[in-house]
């Protein structure tokens, strides 16, 4: 009787042993018949099957992770987005998902790129390190975050000889699907424009936006159900800041939208901190504009009741500024 129970013990384990062999084996033909799956519907998407009806090209496809993750690799990126006339090429793109979490999809996408317009820009841009994050329902992305350090950039374009550098230290873009709205926050760090052949760099500047766009959520999965853009959209700026450091502050906040051919309209409040420190800075990065300067700054000032510090109302309708019942200018379409 006694001599019975190793041999019961020992075909218990072998039970088990055998156990968690078909399960790693039903397991690993899962996760590569997953991976097919998957590869094949990206095919289909990057063939054009996708909601901007673009081409991409994804060189060296392989799907990556086993045994935990699944993961999408591309020796480079190609993207041809005919229908916005729209063409870029990236380098290497890797993505990740945990296999009990596959919505949550973690990105990272290698420079230089090159993205061309059939409306004549051109950008040229490389980076230190950009990488991305989102999460995704049954309704689409819900949300979304990117992250890119020490970017560069140079703008052109085939209508123009005019070249721009464009330099930051850091920079991050954040859009949340609020219902049918999208929140968007960005925040742009130690930015620098520079024109080239009129030799004029703007200041170093940190932008930072908090803003919502009514009823373009769809803008998260780059749909656009009505195929406007954003023209006829509308929505409200919470807080836009720019900020020159050292107190030099401008903040504005308030509802916006824009008409069918691109102008904007909106009831804007401008709050500008350290006058007399913009302009200065302003004049020694913008010389050729030093006059203009030194006007819009004492004409604030004298609005402010000669302090350095003080907030306006700006009224904004199809592109013309008044403040109060003075015309300012005129902002162009987007």
């Amino acid at each position: 009787m006694a001599a019975s129970n190793p041999s019961r013990f020992s075909r218990k384990i072998w039970r088990l042993g055998l156990a968690v062999v078909v399960a790693a084996l039903i397991y690993t033909a899962g996760w590569f018949y997953a991976t097919s799956q998957i590869k094949e519907r990206l095919q289909l998407a990057f063939g054009g099957a996708n909601p901007i009806a673009a081409e991409v090209d994804c060189g060296d496809m392989d799907m990556r992770g086993f045994p935990f993750r699944l993961g999408l690799h591309c020796s480079k990126l190609a993207v041809d987005d005919h229908r916005n006339g729209i063409s870029a090429t990236f380098g290497s793109l890797r993505t990740a998902a945990q296999i009990y979490a596959p919505g949550h999809v973690v990105w990272e996408l290698d420079g230089p790129a090159e993205i061309r317009s059939a409306f004549g820009p051109v950008v040229l841009a490389d980076w230190k390190n950009l990488r991305s994050s989102l999460s995704a329902g049954f309704s689409g992305v819900n949300r979304t975050s990117l992250t890119a350090d020490e970017v560069k950039a140079t703008v052109s374009s085939t209508l123009s000889t005019e070249v721009v550098d464009v330099t930051a230290k850091r920079g991050e873009l954040h859009l949340r699907r609020n219902d049918a709205d999208l929140d968007v926050a960005m925040l742009m760090e130690n930015a620098q424009a520079v024109i080239r052949d009129s030799a004029i760099a703007l200041p170093l500047v940190s932008t930072s936006a908090d803003l919502t766009l009514a009823g373009k959520a769809d803008f998260i999965d780059l749909r656009d159900v009505t195929g406007a853009g954003l023209y006829g959209a509308s929505g409200e700026v919470r807080r836009l800041v720019f900020d020159l450091g050292d107190g030099k502050t401008i903040t504005v906040s308030g509802p916006f939208s824009f008409n069918d051919s691109g102008y904007l309209s909106g009831d804007m409040r401008v709050d500008v901190e350290g006058i007399d420190a913009w302009s200065q800075t302003l004049q020694a990065g913008l010389p050729q504009l030093s006059k203009q300067v030194k006007s819009a700054a004492n004409m604030l000032k004298a609005l402010f009741g000669g302090k350095n510090t003080g907030g306006a109302n700006f009224t904004i309708r199809d592109g013309t500024v008044t403040l109060s019942f003075i015309p300012l200018g005129r902002l162009p379409p987007i």
